[in-house]
């Protein structure tokens, strides 16, 4: 899986999957973006990555909304979807962000900061490895339904 280029002009819904596939379940992230992309849904870019970098600000003003999607390692037992806002300030670790200061960075850079959620499935197993454990693989499929129905929200008229 490699990061892939956006197509500014047709940018409805961008999904920004991230996580590392080497360590199991942490890159439930990359595998549900990758399996979004598969689909070919009209207006969706996918962007496939280990992290977030400043470098995504652009892509993410030019769409009109925006949904990361990663792996939580946190008690939470489904998959969540929560609505983000825009970080106060903008603190930036040298290579690495997280999507509240992405979209800051979008609308001080670019001047648009698109609605944006965050969609967070729960994993067990951060060891190495590629695959899934079945907690993940659940949470993948319950992940792609989620946004399928972004797709119908903010792409289909």
């Amino acid at each position: 899986m490699s990061e892939k280029a956006v197509q500014p002009q047709s940018v409805v819904l961008l999904v920004i999957g991230y996580g590392n596939p080497l360590r199991s379940d942490d890159g439930v992230g990359a595998k549900v973006a990758a399996a979004v992309d598969e689909l070919g849904l009209p207006g969706v870019a996918v962007l496939v990555c280990h992290q977030l970098t400043p470098e995504l600000a652009e892509p993410i003003s030019e769409a009109r909304a925006v949904v990361f999607v990663d792996a939580a390692a946190d008690a939470s037992t489904e998959v969540q979807v929560r609505r983000l806002e825009p970080a106060d300030g903008t603190q930036l670790i040298t290579h690495a962000a997280n999507p509240q200061t992405l979209l800051t960075l979008a609308k001080q850079l670019f001047g648009r900061c698109p609605p944006a959620w965050w969609l967070t499935i729960p994993v067990e197993n951060l060891g190495f490895g590629e695959s899934l454990s079945a907690r993940a693989e659940a949470g993948l499929k319950v992940a792609i339904a989620h946004i399928q129905e972004f797709h119908r929200r903010f792409c289909i008229s």
